[in-house]
């Protein structure tokens, strides 16, 4: 099966756009805690991780500091900056923002120096809610599942997304379910 990343056919948003990539239950879940505090998320899906990886090489990521341990190390190819408030935090790949607009400011000096167009957020919850406002586009998959979990998706306004793009996938090789990967784009400027 051939994997789309819904990049295919499309304007790409202009210079260091900030862009969402996210995966969500379809009852809204994105990431579930163990009971020893550790974050993960509560499907498979071999699929969505290709198109995870496809959406953010090259780039510059911005994630909260139990994203960062849930994926367990430095991605790849990518600029990881962690944003924790805890000033000891050391991670070996990992660039460290102790707030959200230091993050930003080292995201789009690293996007520069890789001629980067976008910035992506890859999570957690309080990272996304605190940066909606000034996102221009989310990639979203869809898990056709309705997984157990504890950290929700935002609400996504139809007032403010428009959607761009969408695909169906039936479960692969590696996948829990069936995923939609879905585009959208912010209706008007950001605030």
């Amino acid at each position: 099966m051939k994997l789309n990343s819904g990049l295919e056919n499309m304007e790409k948003p202009g210079k260091r756009s900030i862009v969402f990539v996210v995966a969500a239950g379809e009852n809204g879940v994105i990431g579930c805690t163990d009971s020893s505090g550790k974050a993960g998320m509560p499907w498979r899906m071999a699929s969505d991780l290709k198109r995870f990886r496809k959406l953010t090489m090259g780039k510059p990521l911005i994630m909260g500091r139990k994203t960062h341990e849930a994926i367990g190390r430095a991605l790849p190819g990518r600029d990881n900056i962690v944003v924790t408030r805890n000033r000891a935090f050391k991670a070996e790949g990992v660039l460290v923002a102790s707030s959200l607009e230091a993050a930003l400011i080292l995201a789009n000096k690293k996007a520069h120096e890789r001629n980067a167009g976008e910035i992506a957020v890859i999570g957690g919850g309080e990272v996304f809610s605190a940066l909606l406002d000034r996102a221009q586009r989310i990639y979203l998959s869809r898990i056709h599942a309705l997984p157990r979990g504890n950290t929700h998706l935002f609400t996504i306004d139809p007032a403010q997304w428009r959607e761009k793009w969408r695909e169906k996938h039936e479960p692969g090789p590696g996948d829990d379910t069936s995923v939609s990967f879905i585009v959208l784009d912010r209706i008007g400027p950001t605030p």
